[in-house]
């Protein structure tokens, strides 16, 4: 019938083989799902069509039967009146009705074929799609997160990425450096607490001193 020639890669091809050549899978399954959907929109319009002649074959062989039958019974009337001759003629005009009762009735055979080739196309049309469609957020995620990991890795393999560690471990060298220099200011030299924290130790010697002079002199 060849109503989808135009998406025939599309209807007898498998998605992924159609995914796997593309350049921006992303771009593709959306190109592939419009298509489809104006397919099916093209075809809806193209059934109606057919149906609608269909349906005029239909009636064009009521008609023709009927003028059978009507041809039938002019020869019949013909013959009780016996006119041979009338009777011959009401039978050529009813031959000529059937035969084209039988050609109409083989065009309305065609036409009828081609709506059920046409409905089976519809129905693979649309489980395509439907499977498309389904897809279709899970491969835009997969595109994106390739994409994302593929920049990422080029990145870390990058001389730029080497080049800010180094910088980043120099200024921790550079802090290292400054806080030394701070720890040095501040040697030899006691905060008010440290002395207050010295008194408290001198006070708790002097103490202990004094109770050991006591405890020898109670020995003597």
């Amino acid at each position: 019938m060849g109503i989808f020639s135009r998406f025939a890669d599309i209807v007898n091809s498998n998605i992924n083989a159609i995914l796997d050549k593309a350049e921006d899978p992303e771009k593709m399954v959306r190109l592939i799902i419009q298509e489809m959907e104006d397919t099916l929109v093209e075809v809806r319009s193209t059934s109606a069509k057919t149906l609608a002649e269909k349906k005029e074959l239909v009636r064009r062989v009521e008609t023709l039967k009927v003028q059978v039958a009507d041809w039938q019974e002019k020869a019949e009337l013909a013959l009780s009146k016996d006119r041979d001759d009338l009777a011959r003629a009401a039978l050529i005009e009813k031959q000529k009705s059937a035969d084209a009762v039988a050609a109409v009735e083989t065009e309305l055979e065609h036409v009828e074929s081609h709506i059920e080739k046409l409905q089976q196309e519809v129905s693979t049309l649309q489980e395509k799609l439907a499977d498309a469609k389904a897809r279709q957020k899970a491969i835009i995620l997969r595109q994106r997160s390739a994409e994302s990991r593929l920049e990422v890795k080029k990145a870390l393999d990058s001389s730029k990425v080497e080049d800010a560690l180094n910088r980043f471990e120099r200024y921790e060298n550079k802090i290292d450096g400054l806080e030394s220099q701070i720890e040095s200011y501040d040697l030899g030299k006691k905060s008010l607490s440290d002395e207050i924290a010295g008194l408290q130790q001198d006070e708790k010697i002097d103490d202990e001193l004094a109770e050991l002079k006591k405890k020898l002199a109670d020995k003597k």
